[in-house]
């Protein structure tokens, strides 16, 4: 709706400024024309070639070639001919951006590859290709101008990352691949091609036979693994000295071996789970010195004793979580919580238990976050601690409760956490209760 107006605009304005008008807007440097034009869907750029003469040929300036199906064309052979059109009249020498993203039309791999090679031709810094049928040229793989690279495609034409020729992507900074089996003959390759690889989206659809993993990569400083079905045990191996931050989500069966982590500052786990408890316990020893750490998804956590996490200010937990409690006995330096539906609060009395994790180890807390799960148990009366935990006295500045239904030992504890907390700050804070909201 947006672009439709936009068009309108354009139109509007061409419009009065006519033959009696000086066309203000046509005489703009072709470097302004050529951003405004850019921010749009290719299609739309294209379609300002009618406002009038001048402006039939302003869209060739375009830097961004960004082309969908989410609007519609009239056939396949249309489509695949505007493309072409497209590419053949772009006068720009170097394209920032070249999206194709087909979800609905097969275009042909040959096609595709085409475009892609015209792409590089154009000296492309960023591609991004989401389509039902991938075919890549020869030409991709040594592109000396490719800073971004952005690939997905239908599952059942997994040989895609099979070529013969070497990988040289001087410039690549960033990677976002999806593999559908045997990454270690193909994706791994790929990966060792880009010497400056910073930014990693790593995504296996299955994976079969007991592979290793090894990411050595001097350079990278975030990843994100993804993995939709695991069976046998494998190692990934993880020598990623300047990583800061690390996403990994799926179903593991996995040994993760953390070489070098020296630099490693925020650990997200997502829908992730391992099998067995000392894959985890040994995952988690690996990431000590992280400094921020978020949990979502519905596990538990190890039996085997936790580690410390000496630096860890920052805990997210959200889910089904197990454990909880051992685990945040561990995390003594912490600033900022937020546990959310989390398995174990299924009670409110179990915020008294979490009353002495505050006394013994919260002492820097300063951001509470509170989300329990609804249920309908008889009430009880908040009993307060003997004393006031210091971070509630001299630290605590935000704090959100929710999904508070107003029963009588909720309201007693919100009032106490408001009598007691002397910094925090209630305004667009304190949720006392949501009913869901």
């Amino acid at each position: 709706m947006r672009l439709k107006l936009l068009i309108t605009l354009f139109q509007r304005i061409v419009y009065l400024m006519g033959s009696n008008h000086v066309d203000r807007l046509s005489n703009m440097p072709d470097e302004v024309l050529s951003e405004i034009l850019s921010l749009m869907p290719t299609k739309f750029a294209v379609r300002t070639s009618i406002l009038s003469k001048r402006w039939r040929y302003k869209w060739t300036l375009v830097t961004n070639i960004d082309i969908d199906d989410s609007h519609p064309y009239h056939d396949l052979k249309i489509f695949s001919t505007f493309v072409d059109r497209v590419l053949g009249l772009c006068k720009t020498t170097e394209i920032r951006l070249f999206r194709l993203r087909f979800m609905e039309m097969w275009v042909q791999k040959s096609s595709v590859s085409k475009w892609i090679d015209e792409a590089v031709r154009l000296n492309v810094s960023e591609l991004d290709i989401r389509v039902m049928l991938l075919g890549l040229p020869l030409s991709l793989f040594t592109c000396k101008t490719l800073t971004k690279l952005r690939v997905g495609f239908n599952s059942q034409h997994s040989n895609v990352w099979d070529w013969p020729t070497q990988v040289n992507l001087p410039c690549l900074k960033t990677l976002d691949i999806a593999v559908f089996s045997n990454p270690s003959l193909n994706a791994f390759k790929l990966i060792g091609g880009c010497p400056v690889l910073e930014s990693l989206s790593f995504e296996v659809d299955h994976r079969s036979g007991e592979e290793e993993y090894r990411f050595s990569i001097p350079t990278l400083k975030h990843m994100k693994l993804r993995i939709r079905k695991s069976d046998p045990i494998n190692k990934v191996v993880l020598n990623v000295p300047n990583l800061e931050d690390l996403f990994i989500s799926g179903w593991w069966c996995s040994h993760f071996v953390m070489e070098d982590f020296p630099s490693l500052v925020s650990v997200t786990f997502s829908g992730f789970r391992l099998t067995f408890d000392n894959l985890w316990a040994e995952l988690l020893k690996g990431i000590i010195g992280v400094k921020s750490l978020t949990l979502i998804g519905h596990t538990g956590l190890p039996d085997a004793p936790f580690t410390n996490f000496p630096n860890l200010k920052h805990l997210e937990l959200a889910g089904g979580w197990l454990k909880i409690f051992q685990f945040l006995e561990r995390c003594s330096e912490l600033e900022y919580l937020s546990i959310e539906e989390v398995r174990e609060f299924q009670s409110f009395d179990i915020f008294r238990s979490m009353f002495n994790l505050f006394l013994l180890h919260f002492t820097n807390l300063g951001s509470l976050i509170l989300s329990v799960f609804k249920q309908k148990t008889e009430q009880s009366c908040w009993i307060a601690p003997h004393s006031v935990p210091i971070c509630i006295l001299n630290n605590l500045a935000t704090m959100k409760f929710e999904n508070c239904i107003g029963r009588k030992d909720e309201l007693q504890f919100l009032e106490y956490m408001l009598g007691n907390a002397k910094v925090l700050k209630t305004n667009n804070h304190l949720q006392k209760w949501a009913h869901g909201g």
